[in-house]
């Protein structure tokens, strides 16, 4: 599991340090409350004194993980706190069996079903983090041609599908020189499909073409085409769950917290351009965690996102998360990720290998 990384070191904190850092983070995850050093002792039955528990909490208070928000209050976690019980606390884990079989079934029924598993991804992942989800569809890093269609509509106007092995189409209409009988069109894309099948854009502009002018003005549309495909940065995105993250207390209680939650849903290029500088270059298969948006995006100020690519490298990838208050279960959040990341590579990698058997 790859977490973005601190500038903290393992040897910053002693075990009692991180075992009262962890725990105040757990009981704050739980009750979003600040909790002082006798409440720790009594809750966790800690074999230590309330003073020495007082004098650790200060200390990582000074140290910049844990802040005091009123004098009178006990201690919560800042996002140094939060960064270092990612990185160095939560360990990898796998998401309990029963959760991961009730997931496995209700993919198991709509496994036939490729256009229900990017809704019902998100809508699983709303409901086993009780945050905000993220799904992107599958999205071909590099185009692959497999098939055009030239339709003649009317005069010289003709519809061009042209097909990419990940399942992509794009489909536009041609405005032609002169009118061309529909025999013809269909001639010049079966010549086409037969030079072109599988290859990428630059496989297609390399190799000569010995083609009527018809079939070199496709072409040329084909590439476009493809060429604009790949400098999409994510195919059709899936959101669920908003309300689970704007009835937590944080964003009940701050308006700026709430308006950067829905400002997140609303906008769609906030949303791309989070994922494109944060999982273009990531691994499948790999856990990323951002908490306070990274000095980066200020909407998310408040937040912490999860996420993780999945599909199969350098072909066909998404990318699925979920976002929601500071105060997230990590230990929750992050398996449950990874597991939907590893489900959804798998029906990806099915699906492909049905299509080159057909």
């Amino acid at each position: 599991m790859q977490i973005r990384r601190s500038r903290i070191k393992m040897n910053d904190l002693t075990e009692r340090q991180r075992l009262i850092l962890a725990l105040v983070v757990r009981h704050y995850t739980e009750t979003a409350q600040p909790v002082g050093s006798a409440r720790l002792v009594e809750r966790y039955y800690l074999e230590m004194s309330t003073a020495t528990v007082r004098n650790e909490m200060a200390a990582l208070t000074e140290s910049g993980y844990l802040r005091q928000p009123h004098t009178s209050a006990g201690r919560v976690p800042t996002e140094e706190g939060y960064r270092y019980f990612v990185t160095h606390v939560v360990y990898p884990s796998d998401l309990p069996e029963p959760a991961r079989d009730t997931i496995s079934h209700q993919f198991h029924q709509a496994r036939q079903d490729v256009e229900q598993w990017m809704p019902l991804a998100a809508s699983i992942l709303a409901q086993h983090s009780r945050a905000a989800s993220i799904v992107t569809a599958p999205h071909s890093e590099r185009s692959h041609y497999k098939h055009v269609e030239l339709i003649s509509t009317q005069g010289r106007q003709v519809l061009m599908v042209l097909v990419m092995t990940g399942g992509e189409v794009s489909q536009q209409i041609l405005t032609l020189a002169e009118p061309v009988l529909q025999e013809r069109l269909s001639a010049a894309a079966d010549r086409l499909n037969q030079v072109c099948i599988g290859k990428t854009t630059e496989e297609i502009a390399a190799f000569p073409v010995r083609a009527v002018s018809l079939e070199k003005d496709i072409l040329t549309l084909v590439l476009q085409d493809m060429n604009h495909g790949e400098q999409r940065i994510s195919g059709e995105i899936y959101l669920d769950g908003l309300t689970n993250v704007l009835s937590e207390p944080e964003f009940l209680e701050s308006g700026d917290a709430r308006r950067g939650a829905v400002h997140l849903f609303e906008e769609r290029s906030l949303l791309q351009d989070l994922l494109a500088r944060t999982t273009n270059n990531a691994t499948v298969g790999v856990v990323q965690v951002l908490i306070g948006g990274e000095g980066k995006w200020e909407e998310l100020k408040e937040c912490s996102v999860v996420l993780a690519r999945y599909g199969i490298p350098g072909l066909v990838t998404g990318t699925l998360g979920v976002f929601g208050p500071m105060r997230m279960p990590y230990a929750r959040t992050i398996p449950t990720v990874r597991f939907m990341a590893d489900l959804l590579s798998g029906l990806v990698s099915e699906t492909m290998i049905g299509e080159e058997n057909d």
